[in-house]
């Protein structure tokens, strides 16, 4: 490996992980956008989970929630909301604060959205009919790697602003 492929390397894990982590997004504009959209799909996703009747698992999800046990179910969608709502919150607080440290959030976006996927085809639900979010994780996963690598090139614009 040559030098410069280290410094290369070096100079990613520092705009993954970069010290300090200020207010300055140095990737390109759209992928700043893209990051305050999931925002709010996160945010609206998790209301939705914590605040609708069936949790959404009835309703969105198409999982029988009139079966024993079904109370249940729509308490796990409750806890999941609240989990996705602290999600959420942090993406909120990058965003207005932290703004360097958006492709570190694309990194756990890619896991997250990749983790569901997996998880279902290890726990797989019996559902009346596919659920948006189970559509949304395949047009996420390779939309955010995208925004990921745009995240981490330097743009023109912050080239110029220093």
């Amino acid at each position: 490996m040559t030098p410069g492929g280290n410094l290369a390397k070096m100079k990613d894990r520092v705009r993954i992980f970069p010290l300090p982590a200020d207010n300055k997004f140095r990737g390109y504009k759209i992928a700043e956008v893209f990051f305050i959209l999931i925002t709010a799909v996160t945010i609206v996703r998790s209301c939705i989970h914590l605040f609708a009747p069936d949790g959404g698992a009835g309703s969105i999800a198409g999982i029988d929630t009139s079966i024993a046990g079904g109370s249940n179910i729509i308490s796990l969608f409750a806890l999941w909301g609240l989990s996705q709502i602290l999600i959420g919150i942090i993406y909120i607080i990058v965003f207005f604060r932290y703004k360097s440290l958006i492709p570190l959030m694309y990194i756990l976006i890619i896991i997250e959205y990749a983790g569901r996927i997996i998880s279902g085809h290890f726990k797989p639900l019996t559902v009346a009919h596919i659920p948006p979010g189970a559509i949304g994780d395949y047009v996420i996963i390779p939309l955010a790697i995208i925004m990921l690598v745009l995240s981490l090139i330097k743009s023109r614009q912050a080239e110029v602003s220093g």
